[in-house]
């Protein structure tokens, strides 16, 4: 891999190289990739944007993306931008306004629906559904920190907000308005166990928005929750067929 930061978001929006990779049973950030990232920021200078970005400013080098006919990617017309130095497949769909940052990687037939946000770094796998609103955080710093992650075959509900390098793994399903983060443990309703703060979400677990109460005699006393994810079954024949997408879609 080169070491040129030019090249190296070259090799990125191809799919040549990436700012995570798998490794054992969970994935690894790439430093290399995102020190470059960095430094293109760096290196970058503002400047004014015109014709279909008329009135914008951004660094003269993360421009966004133009897409051709013959690369597959459908992205439809209304506010959706894919920057420089992203990955986008062939069969994906973006409807607007959608947003992928730099070093952020949408695998084949995946679907990022309208407000839907690919953070920077973040890694989204095959035919992955991002619903309307969902937040995918960008990690950039530290460099060695995993990006988000969402595997193969994922379904990710309306509104769900996912950050700080959390892993949603193979077939998993997020409902609607649920939030991951490191500071939020996961309850494994299905297994009687708490999986703690942070903790990679198994696969084909389905995750729902749930309440736990607070600790201390005064929230106690006030009959306080705080939110927290309740994973609730595992998917099954069912649960697959509700969720797969229409041919028509594509």
């Amino acid at each position: 891999m080169s070491n040129n930061w030019e090249d190296i978001l070259d090799q990125l929006e191809t799919g040549e190289i990436r700012a995570a990779e798998p490794k054992g049973d969970g994935w690894e950030a790439n430093r290399e990739v995102k020190e470059a990232i960095l430094e293109s920021f760096s290196a970058g200078e503002n400047t004014e944007y015109s014709g279909i970005y008329e009135g914008f400013v951004d660094k003269h080098n993360l421009p966004p993306q133009k897409f051709k006919s013959e690369q597959n990617v459908r992205l439809v017309p209304g506010g959706s931008s894919v920057r420089r130095g992203a990955y986008v497949a062939s069969g994906v769909i973006l409807m607007p306004p959608a947003y992928v940052n730099v070093g952020g990687y949408v695998d084949e037939g995946a679907m990022i629906d309208s407000h839907a946000l690919v953070g920077s770094c973040a890694q989204v796998g095959k035919n992955v559904h991002l619903s309307a609103g969902v937040q995918l955080g960008g990690v950039l710093e530290p460099v060695g920190l995993r990006p988000v992650v969402i595997e193969d075959d994922c379904f990710i509900g309306a509104g769900s907000v996912i950050v700080e390098g959390i892993l949603v793994k193979e077939g998993a399903v997020i409902a609607p308005g649920v939030t991951l983060s490191k500071s939020i443990p996961v309850y494994d309703c299905v297994n009687e166990e708490v999986l703690g703060k942070g903790a990679d979400i198994p696969e084909r677990a389905v995750v729902v928005p749930g309440t736990r109460p607070m600790s201390g005699e005064w929230a106690q006393e006030q009959g306080l929750n705080v939110a927290c994810p309740l994973i609730v079954k595992y998917r099954d024949a069912d649960s697959d067929a509700s969720l797969e997408l229409e041919d028509a879609l594509r």
